[in-house]
């Protein structure tokens, strides 16, 4: 039987191919998935535990169980623990944000790994050197200069300094939070993966400037201990722990290790989830086409495979045969699948390493090598199942006789009653999912739409016929002769056509629903952020540390031309006997910095100490236009009145629940937080322009540490994420998508080998090249739109029902169809369908007349 069926393999390996190339997609997209995002994930765990196997012991501060900010570690305390047998040096750690800038004032670095820290060189007696010349500190390796000694000297690691073309001696600009300032560069080093990661920036101070950047004078974030040789680290951090004061703990360097390899893995792990969860699409999409070739094929051997029932094989010894021809094809097509994956991991790897992303050496598990083969020859093996139980069930003699047609779709076979039923269930529970299941609505919905979808491929052959019928007016207006002839061949086999088109209803009806939701989540957003902003520059910090001050909106008031007010959050506020937060803002500009669409009252309220509250927080407090309510915050209390009121979204990035005059905050609050500062150019000045934006930014301590964002700038940072992701899931898609065309292109093939003596015919009645090549165009184009067609619709229905799960938290969002993107998924699936008939159509142009007609 393996003798037969390799024979076999190798007699129709051209009507095979498009079969294992399919495959071979599937495999390699699933091994890159896998191989890819499990190099990742040892290359970020890998960089995150890397420098920790050198500290034995790490000393840090206990988390405040009030929440609040603990005061750090007395310096001292290095001292004392430098004399405990064991402890080979001590180092004190004082780490924060540092934001370096270029020669032309632009921030260095990628991502938000821009980090500060302090040089902390040891003595022979393991405390911390003075002057940096009685030791050097084990995390830093200098390839040029020396740590800094002096409070205006800085060390730069070498990555940035060489982004930044620094070298030693030249003068810094960096900014850390507080006042930028200019440091003189005293060296140049390399350090641990923990440190300083792909990507980011490190800088180092002196212990005193870092102290005074990112601590308390005289206090320390952690403090390292290295061991003596022979000591373990348990047992050093068991001698520490009895010395350490209250509040402080002591934890081995390779627990912290491990703990950061864990939080870097996992963050890696979610984009392999979905990364994996496309390569099964694809593999799912593919088994149509295994399954649509193996019916074919089998279909052009039913007297083959009759005559060797006659001969004395059993239905049995057959159906190996057949299946044996799948292992063949789908191992051959995994193998293969696999060293392309490997290979385009390893490209990816090495294109799209970030800080959060690093490259590494690529992995290869055997994991990875078992499951891949599997899933591509199981994928083909089970495809392939049900052509050879469908072969087995015609009797042989009727196959010998060539009476077995095809058995047309009806509305009473068991194949349309099932698909029917479980596409009601599907629908049923998708819109349960989607306005009644609560926290588990997005499980409900996910079963409904593999129901549904399951349900609808059973239907699509029933489902051909009534599209075909919808078209056919159109096509005989534009082509009467191929346009009926298409429509015919399209509907003589409903479920090949079925079988063909379903492999696109798949791949759009993800890519429909993901641009439904996309394009949903982008209009809330603008909605909640752009919408609000009408001013022409938004100023944000730039790092983790830094803090806006009232000291940077006077400064940024400073700009010819400029109106600008911060947005200056307070909180713990009793307001009318509801907790509130309350921003402080210029109530002479604002109106010009915000949209703020009146429900009722006045702005101009603010001017005389009155607020202005966002709809859903009166609606919710049942306040109204002129009500008085009492105010308390801390010891302090008053009455305020409700000036205004508008509307809001909650999730408004900008847009705040309560608005008051800056006046009125300080009597509560003499240190708001100001959370962005607003800018509007007067137009008479210049407005938005280049000259303003550097106006601005000088006006601001050219401080690296601050971002100042246009209007198309504050878009990208709010919602410009949601569109890169989208383009990155098309991208996967795409994949999907080919698989699709390979079947299409399959399936006219084999279809044209069936049709070699109608080709014929009509060849011979008188049909040109020209026209037999545009009728197989027409049969690929009538595929690839009712594929499409359905599969939008489809996407359109998840998209709504995702979308109603979100607004119950996200208030404000709404079901938006995005017609252009829709209408290009559509268009793109039927030049695919197109493309993939140039072959086909080709072929078919090329029959010979008198060998078509005379075939059996």
């Amino acid at each position: 039987m393996f003798r037969t069926a390799l024979r076999n393999v190798l007699a129709h390996k051209a009507r095979l191919l498009m079969t294992a190339l399919a495959v071979v997609l599937g495999v390699a997209f699933a091994t890159g998935s896998l191989v890819f995002s499990q190099t990742r994930s040892d290359a970020a765990a890998e960089q995150a535990s890397a420098g920790y196997d050198r500290i034995a012991v790490n000393v840090g501060v206990d988390a405040v169980p009030d929440g609040g900010a603990p005061t750090g570690l007395d310096e001292r305390l290095a001292s004392r623990l430098a004399r405990v047998p064991g402890v080979a040096h001590a180092a004190n750690r004082v780490d924060g944000s540092a934001a370096v800038a270029d020669r032309n004032g632009r921030l260095l670095g990628d991502g938000d790994s821009h980090r500060g820290s302090n040089y902390a060189p040891a003595d022979r007696h393991g405390t911390e050197g003075t002057d940096g010349t009685d030791g050097t500190d084990p995390a830093y390796r200098f390839t040029a200069g020396h740590g800094p000694t002096h409070d205006d000297e800085i060390a730069l690691d070498a990555s940035t300094a060489a982004r930044g073309g620094y070298r030693v001696g030249d003068r810094v600009r960096v900014g850390t939070g507080q006042a930028a300032a200019t440091y003189r560069l005293s060296g140049v080093f390399r350090s641990d993966g923990h440190r300083l990661t792909d990507g980011g920036t490190l800088t180092l101070f002196t212990t005193r400037t870092a102290q005074r950047l990112f601590a308390t004078p005289g206090h320390v974030q952690s403090i390292e201990l290295a061991a003596e040789s022979g000591i373990s680290a348990p047992e050093l951090a068991e001698r520490v722990e009895k010395l350490l004061p209250k509040g402080a703990g002591a934890v081995t360097g390779a627990t912290l290790g491990r703990i950061q390899a864990n939080l870097a893995s996992s963050d890696q792990d979610t984009m392999g989830q979905i990364l994996l969860g496309f390569s099964l699409v694809a593999m799912f999409v593919a088994a149509f086409l295994i399954s649509n070739t193996f019916t074919m094929l089998i279909g052009r051997r039913t007297r083959e495979l009759a005559l060797l029932r006659l001969l004395g094989a059993s239905g049995r010894q057959v159906r190996r045969i057949l299946l044996a021809e799948s292992v063949l094809v789908g191992s051959v097509a995994s193998a293969l699948g696999l060293l392309i994956g490997t290979g385009v991991a390893a490209a990816l790897n090495r294109l799209l390493g970030t800080a959060s992303s690093p490259a590494g050496p690529l992995v290869l598990s055997p994991a990875t090598l078992l499951s891949t083969m599997l899933l591509g020859t199981a994928t083909t093996v089970v495809a392939a199942w049900l052509p050879a139980r469908r072969a087995m069930s015609i009797a042989p003699v009727t196959a010998l006789t060539g009476s077995d047609t095809p058995t047309p779709a009806t509305a009473r076979s068991p194949r349309t009653a099932v698909g029917a039923a479980l596409t009601g269930i599907g629908v049923l529970v998708v819109v349960y999912g989607a306005v009644g299941a609560g926290p588990d609505a997005r499980t409900v919905i996910g079963l409904g739409t593999l129901l549904a979808v399951v349900g609808v491929l059973g239907l699509i052959p029933l489902l051909a016929r009534p599209f075909v019928a919808v078209l056919r007016p159109l096509l005989l207006r534009i082509s009467p002769v191929q346009g009926v002839l298409a429509t015919r061949n399209t509907t003589r086999d409903p479920r090949r056509t079925g079988a063909t088109a379903a492999a696109l209803t798949v791949a759009l009806a993800l890519a429909s629903g993901l641009s439904v939701l996309g394009a949903s989540a982008s209009h809330y957003l603008e909605r909640a952020t752009t919408h609000d902003f009408t001013a022409d520059y938004l100023v944000k910090p730039a790092v983790d540390s830094a803090r806006l001050t009232a000291a940077n909106t006077k400064a940024a008031a400073g700009t010819p031309g400029a109106t600008v007010s911060g947005l200056n959050q307070s909180t713990g506020y009793v307001l009318g006997g509801s907790p509130a937060v309350l921003t402080g803002v210029d109530p002479t500009a604002v109106g010009r910095l915000m949209r703020y669409d009146l429900v009722g009252g006045s702005l101009d309220a603010l001017t005389r100490g009155r607020i202005a509250v966002a709809d859903y927080k009166a609606k919710e407090a049942g306040w109204h236009v002129g009500q008085s309510l009492p105010v308390r915050r801390g010891g302090k209390s008053g009455r305020v009145t409700v000036g205004a009121i508008y509307r809001a979204d909650p999730q408004s990035n900008l847009l705040p629940s309560i608005t008051a005059a800056d006046s009125l905050v300080a009597r509560y609050d003499e240190t708001p937080h100001t959370h962005v500062i607003l800018v509007a150019t007067d137009r008479t000045s210049g407005g938005a322009s280049p000259a303003t934006y550097s106006a601005l930014t000088h006006a601001l301590g050219d401080d690296p540490a601050l971002a100042v964002l246009d209007r198309s700038a504050v878009e990208d940072e709010y919602s410009g994420d949601i569109g890169d992701q989208l383009d990155i899931f098309y991208a996967l898609l795409t994949t999907a998508a080919l698989i699709a065309g390979l079947g299409v292109t399959n399936t006219l093939a084999l279809s044209v080998l069936e049709r070699q003596k109608e080709i014929g015919t009509l060849r011979a009645v008188g049909l040109a090249r020209a026209q037999i090549t545009r009728m197989i165009r027409w049969e690929a184009l009538i595929v690839g739109a009712f594929g499409a067609t359905l599969g939008t619709l489809l996407g359109i229905f998840l998209g709504w029902a995702l979308g109603r799960t979100l607004q119950d938290t996200v208030s404000g969002y709404t079901l938006v169809l995005p017609w252009g993107r829709l209408a290009v998924g559509i268009a793109l699936a039927m030049t695919i369908a197109l493309l993939a008939s140039l072959w086909p159509a080709r072929k078919a142009s090329r029959v010979a007349i008198t060998t078509a007609t005379s075939a059996a």
